[in-house]
């Protein structure tokens, strides 16, 4: 009897162990598709393409924008009540959407504008200014400063 009952459990185990195989290999669709539902669409989530807006619609970024307004004017209610002095909303607005340009930032695009200086140069073209240029790139990337602010 007790022989029986191992070789019961080897088979249970074995059986078992071969439908979680064949169950594992034909569920590859539904593993792309965890996730996809009326809330969150993939368009959502994958269509980061640019860094500055995380990929969201001006529409998008008019809501993040109204959503973050009413976070701050809630903060500046506080501290009324607290008897603090209120801040600036919409520059407290302008701070936190701004994009972040850091020193390493900086300087990895001061070695892309200084390298293209030397492609140029070998081609034959003068070469640009590599400070007015890596402002000009930091400019493009949204920010209408021309240093990080501290906080």
């Amino acid at each position: 009897m007790q022989g029986a009952f191992t070789y019961v459990i080897w088979v249970v185990a074995g059986v078992g162990i071969l439908i979680a195989v064949v169950a594992a290999a034909s569920s590859g669709k539904v593993w792309e598709e965890i996730g996809r539902d009326r809330l969150v669409r993939d368009t959502e989530r994958s269509s980061n393409t640019d860094g500055r807006s995380g990929g969201l619609s001006a529409a998008g970024l008019a809501e993040r924008d109204i959503e973050i307004r009413q976070m701050l004017q809630a903060r500046n209610d506080r501290r009324a009540r607290r008897g603090e002095a209120a801040l600036d909303v919409e520059s407290e607005l302008q701070r936190l959407t701004a994009p972040a340009v850091d020193d390493e930032l900086r300087d990895e695009i001061r070695h892309l504008v200084v390298a293209r200086n030397h492609r140029r140069v070998r081609r034959g073209e003068p070469p640009l200014d590599v400070e007015s240029e890596v402002e000009r790139r930091v400019a493009e990337l949204g920010s209408d400063y021309s240093r990080p602010t501290s906080s």
